[in-house]
């Protein structure tokens, strides 16, 4: 039966873009199949008037402020989602966290290594049940790719690559915006805002670098203030970024390849991964996000295979295999992860990703900017693929 479970209030932290996106994820509820959570969306803080008005045509809205401490001190609230600017992640976060607060963050943890490691400090000390948020993997070809992986199917691991791309910073002309700005960006640039749904895959498979050597780049170094004017700004955070990794084996050590840009021409909005081995290989891309492919080698003969997961999500929902899933989809299975896993109750379904996954993003990503500097390769420590 969809649409049942027990009720989860949910206060939203930045009532901007994602902030949104969830108010729509909670109203697709009830076609999750017999999901163990009921989510409403209750609660919204945000500095801005527009932002807390766009809240008022949310029926299940009952408390609206520009105040996030409020939010937090609710008694109400069971689960708390944290979808500000980078640089307000720590201060937020780390109150949600010592108040053990049950909490969803949007990516990175924090705005830079040091940040996520008071933010986990922080949840440890609190106890809430907390994770971050990379909705990508939980795309049927994806999670295919998974448990193609986990099942043993590539045999000695070849290589491995993953990457999101967009084209959203093509044109020079764009406004700047905090994203652009390293103040509230941070120095990861495009590495915090994109590289969590880069790695969650890749760590989750346990494949943890011991060097990074890391190619930054900073295309378009400054922006106009708003749309159309002459004055422009610094746009100080780096555009795109390629990462090259190892990746220790038991006899070698596996090349592992992220790459994270903004500015990529003829990509609107793609996440993919591919990896091979001796035995097999997988390859997944939203930009073909009803099929993924596998590689076979039998008696001879190499063949890419077109599969066709269907709508075979994390969690059902009740329009069964047959539709097209899409980023809408991929939000839904997230939270349904989320929730799930909160109540003891995701079984061996994917899962969000954990702290320990942020934290060891973060060093990798961390790794990559010392890299970027020396022009070298830096040891990160990791764990066998």
């Amino acid at each position: 039966m969809a649409g049942t479970g027990q009720r989860v209030r949910i206060g939203v932290i930045g009532g901007g873009l994602m902030g949104r996106e969830l108010a729509g994820t909670l109203g697709r509820w009830p076609v999750l199949v017999d999901h163990p959570a009921q989510p409403e969306l209750s609660a919204v803080a945000d500095i801005d008037p527009a932002a807390r008005a766009w809240f008022e045509r949310v029926p299940s809205v009952q408390h609206i402020t520009e105040d996030w401490r409020a939010l937090i001190d609710d008694p109400d609230l069971d689960v708390l989602y944290l979808a500000v600017p980078h640089h307000l992640h720590e201060e937020i976060a780390t109150a949600a966290a010592t108040a053990g607060r049950d909490l969803l963050c949007e990516k990175p943890f924090g705005i830079d290594l040091p940040a996520a490691q008071r933010i986990a400090t922080a949840v440890n000390t609190g106890g809430g049940f907390v994770r971050i948020a990379s909705e990508f993997p939980f795309f049927p070809g994806a999670l295919t790719c998974h448990r193609l992986i986990t099942a043993g199917t590539l045999g000695e691991v070849i290589e491995v690559r993953a990457g999101f791309a967009h084209s959203s910073d093509l044109d020079r002309g764009k406004p700047v915006n905090w994203k652009r700005r390293r103040a509230t960006c941070g120095e990861l640039g495009v590495m915090g805002d994109l590289g969590m749904h880069v790695a969650h895959l890749p760590l989750r498979l346990g494949w943890h670098p011991t060097t990074v050597y890391a190619l930054i780049d900073d295309i378009v170094t400054s922006r106009p203030v708003r749309a159309g004017a002459p004055e422009h700004v610094a746009c100080d955070t780096c555009d795109n970024a390629l990462l090259v990794c190892q990746v220790p084996a038991a006899s070698r050590q596996v090349p592992m390849v992220w790459e994270t840009k903004r500015i990529a021409p003829g990509q609107m909005n793609t996440w993919w991964f591919e990896a091979l081995g001796m035995a097999g290989g997988v390859r997944f891309s939203t930009r073909s996000p009803a099929t993924m492919a596998q590689f076979i080698w039998r008696d001879g003969v190499q063949a890419w295979l077109e599969v066709q997961p269907g709508n075979v999500s994390a969690w059902p929902v009740t329009s069964g295999a047959i539709f097209e899933f899409g980023f809408a989809d991929a939000l839904l299975q997230m939270w349904a992860s989320y929730l799930a896993e909160r109540v003891g109750a995701l079984g061996e379904r994917f899962a969000t990703a954990s702290p320990a996954e942020a934290l060891a993003a973060h060093t990798i990503f961390d790794a990559a900017l010392r890299s970027a500097r020396t022009g070298g390769p830096i040891t990160t420590g990791g764990s066998t693929a």
